[in-house]
């Protein structure tokens, strides 16, 4: 939501003054204003929500696409109870589809639309029953965890063993918590596509191997499973934005101050007192405030701060929005492509082409069959495009590229980004009828209606350290050294991080944002 610079009063101080004014930012906002706190969120930019946004991309044409964040799982309903927000999400009737090729013929894994489709699809891929019940055995244990965990993403962090204990399956906790998941995947599936499937949770934004010995990929792969309880992945009706819009209003009707347009250069605090300088096309000013929260990189509230800079960040990503006349026919006679695109659409994700597109870009090159994966977010949501799109049968696809680590960019961002996208978009026109080119709508000026976002390009346009869309390698959601009760706590005790970099941070969540705003009221109570 863009909205016009505002100039806060110069000699105010406030109880909180929020840094960023993305979706944590304005549920902290919001919970902190509710509680009657006095709340300012700068802004640098001249719109709140960060990069849970909805914008119309393409010149002259009305379709409002989610541009970087794209789904909900890890939004837990209490904060939308808490603020009383009216945003809803759709569930999607497809989990997901994989063409493949096998025996010289085109064929595919379809999960989702009922039990038995699904059943019949293992076996037709798999020519037996034993993939799908390892299947369900596999999501009956991430099933069980998702149960246990999720709570506690709203609560002090648990420790590790008290997390332990409420899991309370010691296979599970082995599995997803001291072992590479690649080696839970390997157990229980014998197919190639269908251990890919299963692995692309554990990578998404996440350069690891599947038997990474950090377990960078297992921490990926449990807030993938986790979302509500379920490990389901929902569209936002109305597109991202309207969460982001909806938390705006939320934090401003509660009477919060948001002031866009102006950006924050430092924090300085004694422990008790803090002053933000911040500055906007006006000039500098100085807001005092009793505690501040940070909703930016855990680099950027170093830069603020003054303190030492955490490790780099690397993002490993290629986000591509793309406007289409028309879905794509598929190879795969038995894929219908209004379900095929409505889940996630896996491309060379198969788990030797994930491993190998791994040691690639780990050697220095971009991956010879680039993996990815697609969703439609109109087949669920229509409501993002315009009527006159929505009548003549157009969609939007969002394609999320995998193991293209930003250092494969840092040469020439646009030359490799090209050459990437012609090579991603070759590996998904294999099991097209019809190339994805010929189905792309132009927009007013005669353009194909299609753009790439490389890691570098996110770093530019939000400040994401090294583009990565965490802000930093997840972390495990219990406590670990230096943690505080939240998960939130810094070095200055009145100093929050309330963006992903936060403990069980990252993803379209909120908790981040909610678990600053109850260390505050903790502390002020």
């Amino acid at each position: 939501m863009t909205t016009p610079p505002s100039t806060p009063p110069a000699s105010r101080t406030y109880d909180a003054v929020i840094v960023g004014g993305g979706h944590n930012g304005l549920v902290a906002a919001a919970y902190l204003a509710r509680a009657g706190r006095s709340v300012l969120v700068l802004e640098r930019l001249d719109h709140t929500g960060g990069a849970a946004v909805s914008t119309r991309p393409f010149a002259g044409v009305d379709a409002r696409l989610s541009r970087y964040s794209y789904l909900v799982s890890l939004l837990p309903r209490k904060i939308l109870r808490d603020l009383g927000l009216e945003f809803q999400v759709r569930g999607r009737t497809v989990s997901s589809y994989t063409p493949v090729e096998r025996d010289g013929r085109p064929t595919g894994l379809l999960v989702g639309g009922g039990e038995r489709r699904t059943r019949e699809s293992f076996a037709r891929l798999t020519g037996s029953e034993r993939e799908y019940a390892a299947w369900q055995r596999f999501y009956a244990m991430t099933g069980h965890v998702a149960e246990r965990v999720f709570p506690t993403l709203t609560e002090p962090l648990p420790t590790r063993d008290e997390l332990r204990r409420r899991i309370d399956d010691e296979g599970a906790w082995r599995a997803l918590f001291e072992e590479p998941v690649g080696v839970a995947i390997e157990e229980h599936f014998a197919d190639d596509t269908v251990r890919g499937v299963a692995l692309t949770d554990a990578l998404i934004g996440t350069f690891a191997d599947a038997h990474d010995p950090s377990l960078a990929q297992n921490r990926c792969f449990l807030y993938h499973v986790i979302g509500g309880g379920t490990g389901a992945w929902d569209v936002p009706v109305g597109g991202m934005g309207a969460l982001t819009d909806a938390l705006a209003d939320a934090a401003r009707a509660a009477g919060a101050e948001l002031a866009t347009g102006h950006e924050a250069v430092r924090i300085d605090t004694d422990g008790h007192m803090a002053e933000v300088t911040h500055r906007s096309a006006d000039g500098e000013h100085v807001a005092a405030a009793r505690h501040v929260l940070v909703n930016a990189s855990p680099r950027e509230l170093a830069a603020l701060t003054g303190t030492p800079a955490p490790p780099p960040a690397e993002g490993a990503q290629l986000k591509v929005n793309m406007l289409l006349d028309r879905l794509p026919a598929l190879r795969d006679p038995e894929a219908d492509p209004r379900e095929a695109f409505a889940g996630t659409f896996h491309i060379a994700e198969g788990y030797e082409q994930l491993a190998a597109a791994h040691a690639q870009a780990s050697a220095g090159s971009l991956p010879a069959a680039p993996p990815s994966e697609i969703y439609c977010h109109s087949l669920t949501d229509p409501t993002i495009l315009g009527p006159g799109l929505a009548a003549r049968g157009m969609h939007t696809l969002t394609l999320f590229g995998l193991h293209t680590p930003a250092r494969l960019f840092a040469g020439d961002n646009d030359a490799v980004r090209e050459d990437l996208l012609k090579s991603t978009l070759a590996q998904l026109d294999a099991h097209l009828a019809e190339p994805i080119a010929d189905c792309l709508a132009t927009d007013a000026d005669g353009r194909p209606c299609i753009e790439a976002r490389t890691p570098l390009d996110l770093e530019r346009d939000l400040r994401l350290p090294g583009g990565n869309i965490f802000h930093r390698e997840l972390s495990w959601p219990h406590t670990q050294d230096g943690t505080g009760r939240w998960g939130v706590e810094t070095a200055q005790a009145n100093v929050l991080l309330c963006g992903a970099g936060a403990v069980r941070g990252g993803g379209v969540s909120g908790v981040p944002g909610h678990n600053a705003a109850m260390a505050v009221l903790g502390a002020t109570r």
